[in-house]
């Protein structure tokens, strides 16, 4: 069930198409944005929650009826800044109250140990991304793990293409540098 947003008009009726452009919109691209959302936040992430405050971050900022590309970038770029903010603030709360950070994962068709070593690895895998500068874990995000193209990375966020390869490069050093750190005993 979707999220419903506050908005000035009525709600449309179930039956009929979204008359509110803002219902348009999260019909069209709620999908895409909670896969970026899965995608950036990790294992942890409470999608519906992200995906409902990335919409209301939408309200706010005065969504206009813009081109599909227009859209999906400005979207994307409100989606990266909502989990970076949300990371954030867990990464603090952890600092501060010590809290762990509990995974979720959706039901598996392997044995259990295998689904153990699975997220055992996603997790490591997800730490190790957050020890990156923002700048390369969304690059590798993007790039490795929804597998967009460099040039589809570039346009959603707004970087030259030059740029996105080169960060890239530098953030999979890194990862592969922090992984190896941490398989030593």
């Amino acid at each position: 069930m979707k999220p419903r947003l506050v908005t000035n008009t009525a709600p449309p009726a179930e039956s009929a198409p979204a008359t509110d452009p803002l219902d348009r919109l999260y019909e069209r691209h709620a999908a895409q944005v909670k896969q970026w959302a899965r995608s950036l936040a990790g294992p942890t992430a409470d999608l519906e929650d992200l995906v409902h405050d990335i919409f209301v971050v939408a309200l706010g900022k005065g969504w206009k009826d813009r081109g599909e590309a227009a859209v999906s970038t400005w979207l994307f770029r409100i989606t990266h800044h909502v989990v970076r903010g949300k990371r954030r603030r867990a990464q603090l709360r952890h600092l501060l109250l010590g809290r762990n950070r509990d995974v979720m994962a959706p039901p598996s068709p392997h044995t259990p140990l295998q689904e153990l070593e699975r997220r055992e690895r996603h997790v490591r895998l997800y730490q190790a991304l957050d020890q990156l500068p923002d700048s390369y874990r969304t690059m590798l995000i993007l790039y490795e793990l929804e597998e967009l193209a460099g040039e589809q990375v570039a346009e959603l966020t707004g970087i030259p293409l030059g740029t996105v390869w080169v960060r890239l490069h530098r953030g999979r050093e890194r990862l592969l540098q922090l992984l190896a750190k941490e398989a030593q005993p």
